[in-house]
């Protein structure tokens, strides 16, 4: 295998790692990174979809006490059959929507107006949120979350599919407007992630898989242990940063990324297809 292309897959999955749950979509920043080095044929585009398992098991490992303590509980144990049904109901709407939607979003939607617009927008209202709304906290503590309050927050997420929305940011700023504290909307967004990428990675895989080789294994395993590691370290921090900051960073960013997009599909530096 390449040593070069190697690095290319590290350099890939630290990206898809730091982007996954932060408000600021991964989707535009592995395209922006991928024609940047030069990995954007098919190939890398079913490693874009293969390295989110690296993320999904960060989650895993960051809240694996609670998932353990919830699968054991749940023939027992109301606050687990609670929390697994809350999860359920949040996942339902992007498994429906997404299946029904996911021909027209790869055909209509993946262009850089949408993607810049989305960028742009979501900054917008990031900022809207943090500085006008100022949202009232109803909901201090995840397990005060009703089937209704997770619903709410698994349709929002589905504003998500909409490539360079996030969906983190979909789920953590909506679940912030619907009465969620900023700490309760961020975790009820990793724990949503779980059935949410595993469900589209899978979904995106079978539909591409005359693309897969076992030739990319190695390629693969890397992107998976750096996605993974980035991503856990990245859940950390932003974990102990919400608890003394709020989202306006982000919300700068990402309408400065937006700009960064329409100048390199105006430029020609990146090729903005599906």
């Amino acid at each position: 295998m390449d040593i070069a292309l190697l690095i290319k897959a590290a350099i890939m999955g630290v990206v898809e790692g730091l982007t996954e749950f932060l408000p600021i979509s991964s989707t535009g920043h592995l395209i922006l990174t991928g024609a940047l080095l030069g990995f954007d044929d098919d190939r890398a585009k079913v490693f874009d979809i293969a390295i989110q398992t690296g993320a999904i098991l960060a989650v895993i490992i960051v809240y694996w006490h609670r998932i353990r303590d919830t699968l054991v509980g749940l023939g027992s144990s109301a606050r687990a059959q609670r929390f697994a049904a809350n999860v359920a109901i949040g996942f339902l709407p992007a498994g429906v929507i997404g299946l029904t939607v996911y021909k027209v979003i790869k055909n209509y939607l993946f262009n850089p107006g949408v993607v810049a617009g989305a960028f742009i927008v979501g900054g917008l209202i990031i900022l809207w949120v943090e500085k006008v709304a100022k949202p009232v906290v109803r909901i201090h503590d995840i397990d005060r979350m009703s089937g209704l309050d997770a619903l709410k927050v698994g349709l929002v997420q589905c504003l998500g599919m909409i490539p360079g929305t996030s969906r983190s940011g979909a789920t953590i700023i909506g679940g912030m407007l619907l009465g969620l504290s900023r700490k309760v909307a961020a975790e009820f967004s990793f724990f949503l992630a779980i059935p949410t990428l595993m469900g589209a990675g899978a979904y995106s895989l079978y539909k591409e898989r005359a693309l897969l080789s076992v030739a990319d294994l190695p390629l693969f395993a890397v992107g998976f242990v750096v996605s993974f590691i980035s991503a856990w370290l990245c859940i950390r921090w932003l974990l102990r940063f919400i608890a003394t900051h709020n989202f306006n960073g982000f919300a700068y960013y990402r309408i400065a990324f937006g700009v960064v997009v329409l100048a390199t599909a105006w430029s020609g530096t990146v090729h903005w297809s599906a």
